[in-house]
């Protein structure tokens, strides 16, 4: 059992934040945040928050599951959908129901409006970001574990490059091995991208051979306990080209200078602003088109985000990423990626793994 919340205490601030805002009551249908907050891992349920009665619900095939895996709340196994069984709970006819509207579908909108007698939907977005955005310790414990099984992950399969195997047989091995390390898969697709393709920020793996003196970004993360990494390291394949190395060297500079200049309390933007004008300084400004980082939890890419238009703070105890690249387009391209956790003093970056320019 892997429920990591501890008991009703953790509901109150948000049953507050409810009645803040004028709503009767919350019905969660973002799987990410069932998770976070139950600890409940199965593929289909809603969540109801309120102060009369808190409840997850869920179908027939995760009735053991949900035992096992939730104490914060009630379970209640449904058979005729969602909303005729929230129908059933009584309380919510006439309400004011807040609802996520990124995670609603049309259909059920009209479901619950047909199903609960003169309910009000009140479409809400970003409600559990500012609760999410600060780790407690155990998440922390899980999101380093998850970093942890990437990192032993990126030394089993950097020796196995070679001029012989192509970026998608790597990208396999990658998935292969986040499973064989007890992970429960990847965070995302992982990205192997060599030669020109590496200027692509997001590439999708190719049955492309690796070929000597490209440069090679490799960008992946799992998930262990429901936590998620991330990370990217950029590494050539015999000897790399001296532009090439100079703009790793650009960026691993770059990237330090974000790890050192990272303090609570600061806006995103700012922190991206700093790293952006070190690039922007060696004449590569153009070349860095995407924001610093992102924060990293439940999901791999959640609160905070920095960016140059981001107006969420760094608070002490949030975990996010420092991903300054440089792409040249049709040549090269340069990424490196911590995940820091934001301390009193600082971010500290759960990677170890080396942000020299290895040459394999």
């Amino acid at each position: 059992m892997h429920n990591r919340t501890n008991g009703p205490s953790r509901l109150e601030p948000l049953l507050r934040k409810l009645s803040d805002e004028g709503v009767d009551a919350f019905l969660v249908s973002d799987l990410h945040v069932i998770r976070w907050l139950t600890g409940f891992s199965g593929s289909s349920a809603r969540m109801l928050l309120s102060p009369e009665k808190s409840v997850i619900l869920t179908d027939f095939r995760y009735a053991e599951q949900v035992k096992n895996e939730v104490g914060i709340m009630e379970a209640m196994i449904v058979s005729n959908g969602y909303a005729d069984s929230l129908a059933g709970l009584g309380f919510l006819q006439g309400g004011r129901v807040a609802v996520q509207e990124d995670h609603l579908t049309l259909r059920e909108f009209g479901q619950l409006t047909e199903k609960l007698a003169g309910l009000t939907l009140v479409p809400v977005h970003d409600f559990f970001d500012g609760f999410r955005t600060i780790k407690s310790d155990l998440e922390v414990e899980y999101l380093k574990h998850a970093a942890s099984i990437s990192e032993q992950v990126l030394e089993k399969v950097v020796p196995m490059i070679s001029p012989e195997v192509t970026e998608i047989e790597i990208a396999a091995e990658i998935s292969y091995w986040h499973r064989r390390l007890g992970a429960e898969g990847d965070s995302f697709d992982p990205i192997v991208a060599s030669g020109p393709r590496s200027a692509l920020p997001h590439a999708r793996p190719q049955c492309e051979t690796f070929r000597p003196g490209s440069l090679i970004v490799m960008d992946f993360g799992c998930v262990w306990r429901g936590y998620a990494s991330d990370q990217t390291r950029t590494f050539a394949l015999g000897k790399a080209p001296r532009e090439a190395k100079a703009i790793h060297d650009i960026v691993r500079e770059a990237q330090q200078l974000g790890l050192d200049s990272a303090r609570p309390g600061m806006r995103g933007s700012e922190l991206d602003a700093l790293v952006r004008s070190f690039i922007a300084e060696r004449g590569y400004g153009e070349a860095f088109g995407h924001s610093l980082g992102h924060g990293v939890g439940i999901e791999v890419h959640e609160s905070p985000k920095l960016g140059s238009k981001s107006q969420d703070t760094l608070p002490a105890g949030s975990v996010f990423t420092i991903e300054p690249g440089i792409y040249l387009p049709g040549r090269y391209g340069v990424r490196i990626e911590d995940t820091v956790l934001m301390g009193e003093n600082g971010a500290a970056p759960f990677q170890r793994y080396t942000k020299e320019l290895v040459q394999l």
